[in-house]
């Protein structure tokens, strides 16, 4: 085989892997008390470290790591279906208001990272356009619009690296709202001295998955396949509406619909059956959805190809400390004010910092950790997906056009 051969790792040893890195985080986590104090989500921790491995294997043998990762995919349309199963329509009602402003709030911030990624572009001398892939393009965008976007702003803007470029702002992106989202909650949850009322946090750190990984709650296995039962049969619904969406020319990710489909039948089935049991809110439907997060951040973070970030380390070094002050700075001042200054707010901030600059799973996984330490928030995981996944990646396209257009 040629030196200059990738090092391929097929889907089966992905996913295993993947399961290590896990792993991996729980044990950094308990011996790392930054960690632990600061809510940073297990996957995150080891996909990071195993991320770091990978680059140093880069390094030493002069070939790149490649991954499978279409496990990655499925997981995260099965995650986000749980989290359709489980939405109530009261809470989507009371989320009415709270999701307007979100949405605004979000086209707002499009702008200013669209201009901060122009800033940074020109102050190392490249067109503007480059500036695209350093701002809403790979941060809220994420890797696959930088994909998207990377050949357009090449062949037709004359920028050289394009794709390389926006893909290496992604993974810097994705570190930053990994590393973020937790310490924002706890510094505003302490500040501000927020609590559910009448509840106790230790009793939800007491409750929530333990160090080991193991779920609360017994779960049998009728629990269990009843559970995925109803998941995949909103998968099937999703992919069905996934499908007459993209003919209608409605190009939207898979686990939209799914999501959609989800709570559709969380609110119509119940209702129509009663003396069915329903999944939501199981310890099994719960066990499905950490399960489904979990392995799927550890894909995402240990597949960062860390060793693309040396070809342009100067513009982005500057762009991702812009953004990332840009991005706390609207956070603080803007986002915790304009959500109610109250516990909610400070999950929704966690959240926002995950794909404001990161992706979706990442506000999730931000989330998810603050919640277990300190209490549920269950608003807060429906607003933030229909926001970030729903309404961003139909606005986002016209940033990208508007910014380079200048």
């Amino acid at each position: 085989m040629d030196a200059a051969d990738p090092i391929l790792i097929g889907g089966f040893a992905a996913f295993t892997i993947a399961i290590v890195v896990y792993f991996a985080g729980v044990r950094l986590t308990a011996l790392v008390p930054f960690l632990r104090a600061w809510s940073i989500p297990e996957p995150v921790s080891g996909g990071l470290l195993a991320a770091a491995i990978a680059w140093a294997v880069v390094m030493l043998t002069g070939r790149e790591v490649a991954w499978d990762l279409a496990a990655r995919d499925f997981l995260l349309v099965y995650f986000f279906t749980t989290v359709g199963l489980s939405a109530r329509l009261s809470d989507l009602v009371r989320g009415g208001p709270v999701l307007a402003v979100m949405l605004a709030l979000t086209l707002g911030y499009m702008v200013v990272q669209a201009g901060i990624g122009i800033l940074a572009a020109l102050a190392f001398g490249l067109p503007p356009q480059a500036g695209t892939m350093l701002g809403t393009a790979s941060l809220i965008g994420g890797h696959g619009t930088a994909i998207a976007w990377g050949p357009v702003v090449q062949q037709t803007h004359g920028v050289p690296g394009a794709a390389e470029l926006g893909i290496a702002m992604a993974t810097l992106g994705l570190i930053a709202a990994s590393v973020l989202g937790g310490p924002m909650a706890r510094f505003l949850i302490d500040r501000h001295r927020l609590a559910i009322p009448g509840a106790d946090p230790a009793s939800f750190a007491a409750a929530a998955v333990s160090a080991e990984g193991h779920a609360p709650g017994r779960v049998s296995n009728g629990d269990f396949l009843r559970a995925i039962l109803w998941i995949n049969i909103a998968v099937g619904l999703g992919t069905a509406l996934h499908g007459a969406l993209t003919e209608l020319g409605v190009m939207l990710p898979l686990f939209v619909p799914c999501l959609l489909s989800g709570i559709a039948l969380s609110n119509t089935v119940p209702r129509l059956l009663p003396r069915i049991e329903w999944p939501a809110g199981t310890p099994a439907m719960e066990l499905i959805r950490e399960f489904s997060l979990s392995v799927f951040l550890s894909m995402s973070l240990m597949s960062m190809e860390l060793w693309t970030l040396a070809a342009h380390a100067g513009v982005l070094a500057l762009g991702i400390v812009l953004q990332s002050a840009a991005a706390a700075g609207f956070i603080l001042l803007v986002v915790f004010r304009a959500m109610g200054r109250d516990y909610f707010a400070a999950v929704v901030a966690a959240g926002f910092a995950g794909f404001s600059l990161g992706a979706t799973p990442t506000a999730i996984a931000n989330m998810t950790a603050v919640t277990q330490r300190y209490g549920p928030a269950p608003l807060a995981f429906i607003v933030l997906p229909l926001v970030s996944a729903f309404f961003v990646d139909l606005a986002n396209a016209l940033v990208i056009q508007l910014s380079l257009g200048l």
